[in-house]
């Protein structure tokens, strides 16, 4: 009895071509099927695994010191071209479905959680230190089959093409960052960050739509130095050849070529550019909530809106802070960028970080900025001097003070003797342009001339009287610290 099977057609060679023999060698062992069962059976799986819509196959070999459980890595040298082949199987009913134009968008972005919670800041490093130049970039002259291709400004690491399914695409990218660019600076032998290298296939739709998303798929790389990706795959490959064989069993086999694994979808940068930490987002990656709407509108609320709330902008944050009191600290203390990631974050657990935890979350200055300002004591000031006014013997020499006769606070930064005159025209009510010299009184009744060493070397909470004297030419007033 034979049993026919409708199988889907695929472009792999048939079994004749493979094996020369007799063709009774070729027949299959039969099923377990039920004797003389004459319906069909729709659930006997097939022996062979679906072929993806869309295939992306980067001309690049795969690493083979990488583990079997562990995901291809694949090395790049640093502005070298490599070719990525856009496959499209037309075997499949989907395919009458795409006849025009395809979309495809390509990124390279973090593998690394931790630097993906920190991606926009990295970036803004990244392009202040190389300005002028784009992490990814097409090599249009190179590519065949790419129809307008588009290299946004505002996005370094993402590219744009239109291609068409029906005919040959090869598309040749070049990565302008190396993986130790994203890794604290050593003494040297840093161990470069693995970057994924993704793209985005898109159905454009008519009247304004968004575009259907059809296909994702990524590969693992790590980008070096010209000609440093050769060398590593070079000292890859003795490593392994030095392994006895039943340690070689532990590793993948090395590729030519590296084949995109499916996955989903890269969030557009139009929505949220990085997911929100919650407090137990150091030790769990499943912590990503959406915010309110009132939550919303405060992040994306201007600052000069934001100085309105409450609050005094030089106070330490209270640990009994809610989550959106939390937030407007933030936004008083120049942490504007920084509220979406914290968005789950009450008083408590923000105070409750680290030092390091920071510093991973925001990165290196940034980090070190908020540790200090959540623990930040009050400023003490360099210099306090306590000042009053001599009572006028006529009331015509000086502007009339009420609080003439009682000792003052003046509080100095900067020790320079321009500061000390423009405080004691401040508490004096006179204009500062027309103080023209500064004494202080010495030994034996002198008057010595107030310059900035003089000021750097009075005592700190010593008292004065200060004596407002007025002269004519010009016309102005010679202040003196009795």
């Amino acid at each position: 009895m034979l049993f026919w099977h409708n199988q889907l057609e695929h472009l792999w060679p048939s079994p004749g071509e493979l094996y020369s023999g007799p063709p009774s060698s070729l027949l299959r062992e039969s099923l377990p099927l039920p004797y003389l069962k004459q319906e069909e059976l729709p659930n006997i799986p097939s022996m062979e695994p679906p072929c993806p819509a869309f295939q992306y196959v980067l001309r690049a070999a795969t690493s083979p010191a990488v583990k079997q459980q562990e995901e291809a890595l694949t090395y790049l040298n640093q502005g070298q071209s490599y070719e990525v082949q856009m496959l499209c199987n037309s075997k499949l009913g989907d395919a009458p479905r795409w006849p025009g134009l395809l979309k495809s968008v390509v990124h390279v972005v973090f593998h690394d959680r931790r630097l993906q919670y920190t991606e926009q800041q990295q970036l803004d490093g990244w392009r202040w230190s190389r300005p002028g130049d784009r992490i990814l970039d097409i090599d249009v002259p190179l590519s065949v089959g790419v129809i307008e291709p588009q290299v946004l400004p505002s996005q370094l690491n993402t590219v744009e093409f239109h291609w068409d399914p029906t005919k040959r695409t090869s598309l040749f990218l070049q990565v302008h960052c190396i993986s130790t660019e994203f890794t604290p600076r050593k003494k040297g032998g840093e161990k470069g960050v693995p970057f994924r290298l993704q793209i985005d296939t898109f159905k454009p739709s008519d009247k304004e739509l968004p575009p259907e998303h059809l296909h994702s798929a990524g590969c693992l790389i790590k980008v070096f130095k010209p000609k440093g990706a050769d060398r590593k795959l070079k000292t890859d490959r003795e490593k392994i050849e030095k392994q006895p064989l039943h340690e070689r069993d532990k590793y993948q086999t090395a590729c030519e070529s590296t084949v995109f694994m499916e996955c989903s979808p890269w969030p557009e940068p139009s929505a949220e550019p990085y997911p929100p930490l919650s407090p137990l987002a150091l030790t769990s990656s499943h912590s990503c909530k959406l915010l309110s709407p009132e939550r919303e509108r405060l992040c994306c609320s201007p600052p000069f809106i934001l100085d309105t709330l409450r609050g005094n902008p030089a106070e330490g944050l209270d640990p009994g802070a809610s989550i959106l009191e939390t937030q407007q600290w933030l936004h008083r203390h120049r942490f504007s960028s920084y509220c979406r990631i914290l968005a789950n974050f009450t008083g408590t657990d923000l105070l409750k970080l680290t030092r390091q935890d920071l510093i991973q979350i925001c990165g290196a200055a940034d980090g070190i900025r908020l540790f200090n300002t959540l623990r930040a004591r009050p400023i003490r000031h360099r210099l306090t001097l306590y000042v009053a006014q001599e009572a006028s013997r006529q009331e015509n020499e000086v502007p009339k003070n009420s609080d003439s006769g009682f000792y003052q606070e003046i509080s100095l930064d900067e020790l320079s003797a321009v500061e000390l005159m423009g405080k004691l025209a401040e508490l004096l009510a006179l204009p500062a342009n027309q103080i023209h010299r500064l004494f202080h009184q010495g030994p034996g009744g002198i008057l010595i001339l107030l310059s900035d060493q003089v000021v750097q070397n009075l005592k700190d909470e010593s008292y004065f009287v200060a004596v407002v004297k007025k002269v004519q030419n010009p016309d102005g007033y010679y202040l003196v610290l009795t």
